[in-house]
């Protein structure tokens, strides 16, 4: 009898965990955790998923009195274990880490932006205007208004940065603009700041450059939704 009893126990663990998993895809979701790996466009799908591992394990569940009880293998146990750390756990990626190892290349802009008012550009539209028009006096004195986090490259003063990603942050690519700290700023990697300042121009490595000069820096918690398409 005690014998059945286990074998039956072992037999539920199985569904239980496939409706685990199932809850955390769905979780993630409605918490925005994924916010932090995956672009937004790709959310509904995880829901679905979220959901079907749902269903079919309480289907299973349902079933299980149908069908012959089975000792549940280790690897349920391993993977309940994973699931639930995930839930306790939750994720939390260097942004500059990330970007300082990853080449600058962004990709190309989803429409044309550059015709907006400069203080509506996003960190990642002024980027790409300063690559597609890089004669920095073409836009000395024009206000700036944008937010990011801090870029520390090995070698390289410190960046304001946003990372785009096509799909998760695998495929993240970063977006940095110069910036004239003022002393007082103390900036950390992967501090997020919002600036409110004018374009400039400055010389460094004998080159003159667009840097963003603040007037105004404020810092701010990290967005629920950091990542930029």
């Amino acid at each position: 009898m005690r014998s059945l009893r286990h074998l039956r126990r072992s037999a539920v663990l199985p569904p239980l965990v496939l409706t685990l998993w199932g809850w955390v895809l769905v979780w993630s979701s409605l918490s925005s955790r994924l916010d932090l790996l995956l672009n937004a466009a790709f959310h509904p799908v995880v829901v679905i998923a979220g959901v079907v591992l749902m269903l079919l394990g309480l289907l299973q569940l349902r079933l299980l009195g149908r069908r012959r009880a089975g000792v549940a293998p280790l690897v349920w146990l391993l993977s309940a274990g994973v699931a639930l750390l995930i839930l306790v756990l939750p994720p939390e990626p260097s942004f500059s880490d990330l970007a300082a190892s990853r080449p600058d290349s962004l990709p190309a802009a989803p429409s044309l932006s550059f015709f907006l008012p400069p203080e509506q550009r996003t960190l990642t539209e002024w980027v790409r205007l300063l690559r597609s028009q890089p004669d920095p006096e073409l836009h000395a004195g024009d206000p700036v208004r944008i937010s990011g986090f801090v870029l520390d490259r090995p070698g390289e003063p410190l960046q304001l940065a946003r990372l785009t990603v096509r799909c998760c942050l695998a495929d993240a690519t970063p977006a940095g603009l110069p910036v004239d700290w003022p002393e007082e700023a103390n900036p950390q990697p992967d501090q997020w700041f919002s600036i409110e300042g004018t374009m400039i121009v400055q010389e460094r490595n004998g080159v003159p450059v667009s840097v963003v000069k603040p007037n105004r820096m404020t810092l701010i918690p990290r967005p629920d939704r950091p990542l930029e398409p």
